[in-house]
């Protein structure tokens, strides 16, 4: 198998600079030799001498038509490189991405210009949402004098929960604590989420679980019951859009709750619950448990699907 990495972001968003400072690192400097198909040319430009140090080549290809397995096999074979690195053009659909079938994503990585992310997100949300569908690891540059940074990783983190997002700022990487920015006071004996409110909570708490271990929290919530699911649990959640009207998930975590086998498939109910730290195998870990302290059937709420818009 051929090792691939992919490097997503639109123009200008640091991608060359993020494969520079790569190439540059001595963990990175292994034998052989590293083929780079540059899909678009910005502002930025590679090194010659480093390239030659590092024992790289660059292929350009100019057109998403030309970006294709058959084409991509005749660079391989002309330089015979030992691992690949694309940076994909930002305005090609990376849902359209077609490898040859033995190169294999060793990792897929989304550089994001923050000061130009409103933009972006607004008016080409679809294009973005692919880039980081399938991306471990999100990196925003020039993060400097933005106020909105927990916003930008709540957006992130709706289309790809499992994603380590990542602000860079002119002096390193910036360590977030948004605690006070959330719209809902932890302090109080019962955490009362709205539609808002819980969205927030679902994907803080992947977070900072531990701002809500022993927390008690309140709010209305759709069951699901898994197949298989053991008895005593249901997943009371909210169905949300994280990027489209046709890009929904279903957001929730297991519940204890002895009366679980009385509650139907898709029953509305408002959900009072204390928040623990369990092993559940369905997370392959540790991960939130709720212990329902009491369950209320309601009517479905107005707004029955919440939004990260």
């Amino acid at each position: 198998m051929k090792p691939v990495y992919v490097i997503n972001g639109f123009l200008e968003s640091g991608k060359t600079e993020f494969i520079t400072f790569t190439l540059e690192q001595p963990y990175f400097r292994i034998k052989g030799k590293t083929m780079i198909v540059l899909c678009e040319e910005g502002e930025e430009e590679y090194d010659g001498a480093l390239l030659e140090k590092v024992n790289a080549v660059i292929e350009q290809v100019e057109s998403e038509e030309d970006f294709t397995p058959s084409n991509l096999i005749e660079l391989e074979k002309k330089h015979k490189p030992d691992r690949i690195i694309i940076e994909f053009n930002g305005m090609w659909n990376a849902k359209n991405m077609k490898l040859p079938w033995y190169w294999k994503v060793e990792q897929q990585i989304t550089t994001i210009d923050a000061t130009t992310f409103p933009m972006y997100y607004t008016n080409m949300r679809s294009l973005l949402a692919e880039m980081i569908r399938k991306s471990e690891m999100i990196i925003f540059n020039r993060c400097d004098g933005i106020e909105e940074l927990n916003v930008y990783k709540r957006n992130i983190k709706a289309v790809n929960p499992n994603a380590d997002v990542i602000f860079e700022g002119s002096s390193g990487e910036i360590d977030e604590i948004f605690e006070e920015d959330l719209p809902y006071d932890l302090n109080r004996d019962v955490i009362v989420l709205d539609n808002e409110g819980y969205g927030i909570w679902y994907l803080d708490s992947m977070e900072h679980l531990e701002r809500y271990i022993g927390k008690k929290i309140k709010f209305i919530a759709m069951v699901l019951k898994p197949e298989n699911f053991p008895e005593g649990y249901f997943v009371p959640g909210r169905m949300a859009m994280t990027c489209c009207a046709d890009d929904m998930a279903f957001l929730g975590y297991a519940c204890e709750y002895a009366k679980a086998g009385e509650l139907k498939q898709k029953d509305w109910v408002k959900v009072t619950a204390a928040v623990t730290k369990e092993y559940w195998e369905d997370y392959k870990g540790e991960g939130p448990i709720l212990h329902a302290i009491s369950v209320e059937k309601v009517k479905a709420p107005k707004e029955p699907v919440i939004s990260f818009t």
